[in-house]
């Protein structure tokens, strides 16, 4: 007779944590410590083994491009306006990870899907091959007026960040498909909308490069939570150290708009 063997409810393959030893797939804990990164074990935890030393140059860089946006951006006002309200820096924080969302970091999982359904099982592509899915991407979008995750940005004309993460990425020898794919649709938009100012975005970059080191297009916001937590704990603490509690918008920056005082018709 068989023995059988008893499955827990909860069960994990990433963490083991036993009396005086912690293995994190595997590696004990104590020997990551000061000898491996916080991106390296970051991609230990997400892909079940260590990344060589262009994968681990290159998802430090992902992490410190989207670290911090500055105070405008949603996820700095929410957690800055929690805290505010009299929070701990932890439940501040926690409502700027909660402000992020499609419009907000949502980018990078949209990208990363779109670029890896369009080169699902498609190895071996050559060059021009890319280019024509590009144009028809790009094609498609204009005459059906969709917005594609990734291009574009409210600020910049041609965002810095993708400019660099490029560079890294080429020194780096990360160049694949996904990121001639990416490239490529930015290139069809300057030549057929170019007054819509539509490059690819730091978002758009990052999936394009996650995908080319084979991350799953749903760790998207995943790697923006990452990096951006320790910018939305930078933003709190600043918050803690320069600002009085319970700020108010100022009386510029509002206005009613409803209907006029009006009496309320006794019955």
């Amino acid at each position: 007779m068989s023995e059988t063997v008893s499955q827990k409810e909860w069960r994990t393959a990433i963490t083991s944590n036993q009396d005086g030893k912690i293995l994190i797939r595997g590696y004990n804990l104590d020997s990551l410590i000061g000898n491996k990164s916080y991106a390296e074990v970051c991609f230990l935890l997400l892909k079940g083994e260590l990344p060589n030393q262009n994968e681990a140059k290159m998802l430090d860089a992902i992490f410190v491009s989207c670290i911090d946006a500055g105070i405008a951006a949603p996820s700095s006002v929410a957690a800055r306006t929690v805290f505010s309200g009299g929070n701990s820096l932890n439940a501040a924080v926690a409502a700027g990870v909660l402000t992020l969302g499609d419009a907000h970091g949502g980018a990078i999982e949209k990208a990363a899907k779109m670029f890896q359904d369009y080169l699902k099982g498609k190895d071996g592509l050559k060059e021009s091959e890319i280019k024509d899915m590009a144009a028809n991407i790009v094609d498609d979008a204009l005459k059906n007026k969709k917005r594609l995750a990734g291009y574009g940005h409210k600020l910049h004309t041609v965002d810095p960040r993708t400019k660099r993460l490029l560079e890294v990425a080429e020194d780096l020898n990360f160049g694949g498909d996904f990121i001639k794919l990416a490239v490529y649709i930015a290139d069809e938009f300057k030549v057929k909308k170019p007054e819509q100012k539509l490059p690819l975005n730091v978002d758009g970059c990052i999936a394009a490069i996650i995908s080319d080191m084979g991350f799953d297009y749903r760790l998207g916001k995943g790697f923006f939570i990452i990096a951006r937590s320790a910018g939305l704990v930078g933003q709190v603490f600043e918050e803690w150290m320069r600002e009085k509690p319970f700020r108010r918008l100022a009386a510029n920056l509002h206005e009613y708009d409803g209907v006029p005082e009006r009496e309320l018709k006794k019955q």
